[in-house]
C-alpha cells in the first residue's frame, strides 16, 4: 500500500478536499535554533487539522457498499472532523465516538459536518474500543484513526507538498499519537530522499510511540497525561509500527510546559492559532541538535477551544516571566502601599491585582503583607521591578500566580 504511486494517487485525491498549506519561513524560529525552519500549517485546513487528508483518501477506497453500511471512528476531535466531512462528501452517514474530555470545539464542529457524536471514555483508547463494540452492533464500516496503511497514505500526502516546495529539506518534524502522520510522512520522504531525516515528536506523558520502539514490540502505556489531547494515545498502531521503526529517525519528546511557551511564540510572532497537539513539532525544534539545516515543522492541527486557549496564553506570560507575583511585608501605617508602588511604577511595572492580608501577623502595625500581581517585560524588567523594591527596604518573595 505504501508505494510511491499510491502516494501520488492519494495526492491527487485529497486535493478534492483539503487547502493549499504553504510552507511558511520562520525568521523567529529560525534565529532561535540556528536553522531554516519552515512551517507547514496544517491547521489552516478547512477542518483544522491534517486529518481529513487520511479520512478522505481512506473511504475513496472503500466500495459502495461499505460506505452504504454507515462509517464509525474513534477520535479525540481532528479525525472525527475529517471522516464527518468526508462521509459528508460522499453523501453517507457518520458515527463519531470521542473522549468525554474532547474540546467543545471538537465536538460542536463535528456536529456541525453532520456526524452523530457519542462521548464516551476519558482517553482515545476507551472510546475506540466503544466504536469497535458499535461497529460490530450496527454494521458499520470502522475508519481507523492511525492504524491503517490507506489512511497513512493518504497522511503522507504532506511529505509530497514539502518535497515540491523546498525539494532540499533536511529535516522534517512530526508530531506523533498513535502514528499515522509519521508513518506516511517518513516513508515517502524516505522514497523521495533516503537521505532525509524524520523525527517523530510525542508528549512527554504519552510517548506511546517511544516506549514500543525501546521495548522492540507495540507496548501500551499504562495511562496518559498531557494538555496535548490530539496526541494523548496508550498505544500505537499494530498494522503501522513496523514501517515507523523502519522509517523514523528518533523521537523528541516534549514537556507540557514547553508546549505553554511554544502556543505564544506562534501567536505572537506568527498569529497562528496551533493546537497543543500541533505545537510539538515547534517545541522540539529546541532539542534538535544540529545548526543550518533546512528544518520543517509540521503543524498538525489547529483546533482548540477559546477557554484553553486563554488558560494557556495565561500560563505561558507566567513561564515568561511577563506576569508574576510577589509577597512583601508592610508596616498597616498609611503611606506603605503609595511607597511599594513608587518602586513598581519607578521601573515601569504594571499591577494587575492586589490582595492585602491583615491576618498574616497578630501585631498588625509590625506587618500585614500584600500580594502583588504584575506585568513585566519579561525576566530582565522582572529583576529590575523587585531590585526597585528591595530598594525601598523591602523584601519581596516570590509567590505562585493565581490569575
Amino acid at each position: 500500500m505504501l508505494t510511491l504511486e499510491r502516494f501520488e494517487e492519494a495526492s491527487k485525491i485529497v486535493r478534492e478536499v483539503t487547502l493549499e498549506t504553504k510552507l511558511v519561513y520562520s525568521d523567529y524560529l529560525s534565529r532561535q535554533t540556528g536553522n531554516k525552519v519552515y512551517l507547514k500549517p496544517e491547521n489552516m485546513q478547512f477542518t483544522g487539522a491534517y486529518k481529513v487528508r487520511g479520512a478522505y483518501y481512506k473511504i475513496s477506497t472503500l466500495t459502495d457498499e461499505e460506505r452504504e453500511k454507515g462509517l464509525i471512528t474513534a477520535s479525540a476531535g481532528n479525525h472525527a472532523q475529517g471522516v464527518a466531512y468526508a462521509a459528508k462528501c460522499y453523501g453517507v452517514k457518520s458515527t463519531i465516538v470521542m473522549p468525554t474530555t474532547t474540546p467543545l470545539i471538537k465536538v460542536n464542529r463535528t456536529k456541525g459536518y453532520g456526524a452523530e457524536v457519542i462521548l464516551y471514555g476519558d482517553v482515545y483508547d476507551e472510546s475506540c474500543q466503544k466504536a469497535y463494540e458499535l461497529a460490530a452492533e450496527h454494521g458499520y464500516t470502522f475508519i481507523h484513526p492511525f492504524d491503517d496503511l490507506a489512511v497513512a497514505t493518504g497522511q503522507g500526502t504532506i511529505a509530497m507538498e514539502i518535497f515540491k516546495e523546498l525539494p532540499l529539506v533536511e529535516y522534517i518534524l512530526v508530531p506523533v499519537g498513535g502514528g499515522g502522520l509519521a508513518t506516511g510522512v517518513s516513508v515517502l520522504a524516505k522514497l523521495l530522499n533516503p537521505k532525509i531525516k524524520v523525527i517523530g515528536v510525542e508528549p512527554a506523558g504519552a510517548n506511546c510511540l517511544q516506549a514500543s520502539i525501546e521495548a522492540g514490540q507495540v507496548t501500551t502505556l499504562p495511562g496518559v497525561s498531557t494538555i496535548a489531547d490530539g496526541t494523548a494515545v496508550k498505544t500505537p498502531g499494530e498494522m503501522i509500527f513496523p514501517y515507523i521503526r523502519e522509517n523514523l529517525d528518533g523521537i523528541i519528546t516534549v514537556e507540557d510546559d514547553e508546549l505553554v511557551v511554544a502556543f505564544l511564540d506562534m501567536v505572537e510572532n506568527h498569529k497562528m492559532v496551533v493546537e497543543n497537539s500541533g505545537l510539538l513539532a515547534v517545541a522540539a525544534l529546541r532539542h534538535l541538535d544540529v545548526e543550518n539545516k533546512r528544518v520543517v515543522s509540521i503543524l498538525s492541527g489547529g483546533n482548540m477551544d477559546v477557554i484553553t486557549m486563554s488558560s494557556v496564553v495565561q500560563q505561558g506570560l507566567i513561564f515568561r516571566d511577563r506576569i508574576f507575583t510577589v509577597s512583601v511585608l508592610l508596616p498597616d501605617k498609611p503611606g506603605e502601599l503609595c511607597k511599594v508602588a513608587d518602586a513598581i511604577a519607578k521601573e515601569q511595572g504594571n499591577v494587575i491585582k492586589l490582595e492585602h492580608n491583615q491576618f498574616v501577623s497578630t501585631n498588625r502595625n509590625a506587618a500585614v503583607e500584600l500580594r502583588i500581581t504584575m506585568e513585566a517585560f519579561g525576566t530582565e524588567h522582572k529583576g529590575q521591578i523587585i531590585g526597585s523594591l528591595e530598594q525601598k527596604g523591602y523584601q519581596p518573595k516570590p509567590v505562585r500566580t493565581s490569575l
